[in-house]
């Protein structure tokens, strides 16, 4: 078995319950992702607001809840873990019918389907041997804006998570775009600092699909 499919197994599973277990949606919480977007959204002109957004990896959708008070655009979730969905497609922010169970190897939305696809703490989980996949398919499916919101390394490696050795990785991912897609050019980035924001020592990297 791959790593890839491995770690997809962990996510779908058990492991990915006990995430779930960590997490929880708070208005405090909440508040600060709120602030993350808004000031990634700062670099996007108003006439090119994205009318979609796709989080890859959503898990209980704090994410989703921040956004959905802060933008009119039509959300939609892809996650592995059915419990984590679940409680997300409780809370009522997201309807049924744009909530997938998948994942990033093969994310079930046709191509150029969502303006803004992105993902947050979730490439660093993703091993070498699907990395290309995963970003190949955020690729495939936005049209406009590819976001990551993930721990960066300029040398790639591996650091301990919760007792194992090979499920979270630090890389240079706004290089790792860029260097992979021809087509993709840079908007913007930043850094998210825990003892400011509260969020976990972030990097992000914001990119747009050339216009022909």
């Amino acid at each position: 078995m791959s790593n890839g499919q491995k770690q997809l197994n962990a996510w779908s599973g058990t492991f990915g319950e006990k995430y779930v277990e960590r997490n929880n949606v708070t208005l405090e919480v909440i508040e600060k992702r709120r602030y993350a977007f808004n000031h990634i959204f700062e670099h996007i002109e108003d006439s090119d607001a994205p009318g979609s957004i796709l989080e890859a990896g959503c898990n209980i959708g704090i994410n989703i809840h921040a956004l959905s008070q802060i933008t009119d655009a039509a959300l939609h979730v892809v996650e592995p873990n059915q419990t984590a969905l679940n409680v997300l497609l409780e809370s009522g922010v997201v309807p049924a019918s744009q909530a997938h169970q998948g994942s990033l190897q093969a994310l079930p939305l046709k191509d150029s389907e969502i303006d803004l696809v992105f993902t947050s703490g979730v490439l660093i989980h993703i091993p070498d041997d699907v990395l290309e996949i995963a970003l190949s398919e955020i690729h495939r499916v936005s049209r406009k804006y590819i976001l990551a919101l993930e721990y960066f390394s300029p040398d790639p490696h591996t650091v301990p998570y919760h007792g194992h050795t090979d499920f979270l990785f630090k890389r240079d991912y706004g290089s790792l775009f860029l260097d992979t897609f021809s087509d993709i050019e840079h908007v913007a980035n930043g850094f998210f600092w825990r003892r400011t924001t509260g969020l976990d020592n972030l990097n992000w990297w914001l990119f747009r699909k050339k216009i022909n």
